[in-house]
This record gives C-alpha cells, sequence and structure tokens, in this order.
C-alpha cells in the first residue's frame, strides 16, 4: 500500500523562487449564468482543475496557482453562488451539487478541456466526484486536500447539527446550521487544528463572511446545506469508480481538521492501494493557508510522475518518503 502517514513534510519543491506567474481572470456565460474563473499556465500543457470549498471561491488558490501554473495549465472557477459567478436568487436556480456540476462539466467543454487532473476541496469533491463518474476518462488523475468521499470522515461534532438540517429543514434546526454562516464560525474553520494561526489571513475569513452576507446568499448555502445529504449515497459508486480504474491519487489532508477527520485520507486506501496519502500535523481544514509550499510540493512530484500524466496507475507512481520529528 503506497500510503504515506507523514508526521512532519518535507517539501519536494516550493512555491519561493519560482518566476511570476501571470494569473488570467475570466468570465464565460455558461448556460445563461455568469462564471468566473482564474487561469494560469501554457494551454498546452497538462490542465488541472481546481475546485474550492465552502464558504470561499478560487480565491482559496491564489497562491497554489503560481506555485504550479509554471508546469501546468490551471483553471480555478468559482462555483455558482461563490465568488465572482453570478448568484441567481433560489427561486431562480436549483442550487443543488449535480445542478453545480452541471455548469462546471459545460464550463470545462466550452473551454475545450478534455482531459485534466482535479484537485478537490470541501464542497469541490461532491462535485470533483460527480465529474469523474460522468466523464471517467477524462480524469487523469485526483488530489484530494479534505475533501471526502468515505463515511469515515464525517466528525460527528460539526456534521450532526447539518445532518439533522438535511432530514428536518426548519425552524427547530435552522439556526444551528445558520450558525455556519457567522463570521465566528468561518473564523473557525480556518484557525482550528492550525499549530501557527499566525499564518493565517485574517482576510480569508472577513472575504468570505462578506460573501454569504449578501442579500439571498443565505438561503444560497442553506439549500446546499440541505443537498449535502445526496453526497453519502453517491460514495458506493465513487468507490466503485476508484477500484475499477484506479485513478492516481494523492490525498493531502490537514491532519488537525474537525470538519472532515483523517480517518478520511485513510480511507481512499482501501479502494486505491496505490494511493499516495499524506496527514499534515498543524494543518487544518483550509491547509493551504498554512502550509502552501508543503501541498503544492507534494502536488508537483506527485503530477510530474508517468501515473498521473497519464492517467493509469502505474507501479511508476512514486510516494514520497515518510520522515518523523522525534
Amino acid at each position: 500500500m503506497r500510503c504515506v502517514l507523514a508526521l512532519i513534510c518535507n517539501c519536494h519543491e516550493t512555491s519561493k523562487g519560482l518566476a511570476m506567474v501571470e494569473i488570467r481572470h475570466h468570465y464565460a456565460t455558461v448556460r445563461g449564468h455568469r462564471l468566473f474563473y482564474r487561469e494560469a499556465g501554457p494551454r498546452e500543457a497538462p490542465t488541472l482543475v481546481l475546485l474550492h470549498g465552502f464558504p470561499t471561491s478560487s480565491r482559496m488558490f491564489r497562491h497554489l496557482i503560481p506555485a504550479l501554473a509554471d508546469r501546468f495549465h490551471v483553471i480555478a472557477p468559482d462555483h455558482l453562488g461563490f465568488g465572482n459567478s453570478d448568484a441567481p436568487p433560489v427561486d431562480a436556480f436549483t442550487y443543488t451539487f449535480d445542478s453545480l456540476t452541471d455548469l462546471t462539466e459545460a464550463l470545462l467543454a466550452q473551454l475545450g478541456v478534455t482531459r485534466y487532473a482535479v484537485y478537490v476541496q470541501d464542497y469541490g469533491a461532491p462535485i470533483g466526484w460527480r465529474l469523474a463518474l460522468r466523464t471517467p476518462d477524462a480524469v487523469t488523475a485526483v488530489i484530494t486536500q479534505n475533501g471526502n468521499a468515505y463515511d469515515d470522515g464525517f466528525v460527528p461534532d460539526f456534521w450532526e447539527p447539518v445532518w439533522a438540517y438535511c432530514e428536518d429543514p426548519g425552524p427547530r434546526t435552522e439556526p444551528a446550521a445558520r450558525a455556519a454562516l457567522s463570521l465566528d464560525a468561518i473564523r473557525w474553520q480556518y484557525l482550528h487544528g492550525v499549530d501557527r494561526p499566525e499564518l493565517v489571513d485574517p482576510d480569508t475569513w472577513a472575504a468570505d463572511h462578506r460573501e454569504v452576507d449578501r442579500p439571498g446568499l443565505d438561503l444560497v448555502q442553506l439549500a446546499l446545506f440541505r443537498d449535502y445529504a445526496s453526497n453519502p449515497p453517491l460514495y458506493p459508486r465513487v468507490h466503485a469508480y476508484f477500484r475499477e480504474r484506479q485513478v492516481p491519487l494523492l490525498a493531502v489532508w490537514g491532519a488537525g481538521d474537525e470538519i472532515f477527520g483523517p480517518d478520511g485520507a485513510r480511507a481512499f486506501a482501501r479502494d486505491l492501494p496505490d494511493a499516495e496519502i499524506h496527514l499534515i500535523p498543524g494543518g487544518g481544514h483550509f491547509l493551504l493557508e498554512s502550509h502552501l509550499d508543503t501541498v503544492a510540493g507534494y502536488i508537483r512530484a506527485f503530477l510530474t510522475g508517468p501515473a498521473a500524466l497519464t492517467g493509469s496507475a502505474a507501479p511508476a507512481l512514486k510516494s514520497a518518503e515518510p520522515s518523523a520529528d522525534g
């Protein structure tokens, strides 16, 4: 089993010292909706699609993109209802993970992207899994950074109020769901489990809170909370896809995440025995904010391996050496 549970992380390469990378900012009209996306790197290079989570946007990749775009063609969209993309009201658009996947799939088709590696985090994971199930030949490799695909990953203290709201949305359960949209809750998402919180820019949670605090955006997020219940029933199909395709997979996971815990990372090895798995001590849910160079180093090494480039789980895919401190 190519499973590495690293106690400390040696970067294969760092983002420091890389040449300045031009990040291009675009809008595309997809099925009548204006979607924003960031793009960098040469378009003839292998494509990496970055799918963000809740409650943020492609802005979460603002530092990762320059660390990868010298070698890869990077595309990072904002989901509908997030960031700089349109946010139609809930009576004008049905916000589900299926519908967000529809738009992402259509955007990639519009951009002429037919084969790509995908990076998923939080909400990006159920979108990424749906893309892989719909067009398995398109996905050459998967990078999951605290992007869940197993029941093992759900931390009960966080998820019990969400499941209660999914099962019985209404005045009894909605206040706990709405609490996740507060500034304090979003700050907690960024800081919990992080051993060096001074590395996390407070602009992150402030910007995210401004976004979800816009008129009508609370209803968008509540709709997606309710629809999250559609994701665990999809997991058996995702696991079958993993077993049948043996897609190269890198799991790089903040070990202190109290939303999707480390067991969610370990679980990938059940269906993908060659998965490369790294638990990052001192890292939380938004790992890029505190461990950018570590994550970028693992991604660069993983994606330049023969298996990830070709989309086959060949033995040539190298794992990092485990290391320990004390």
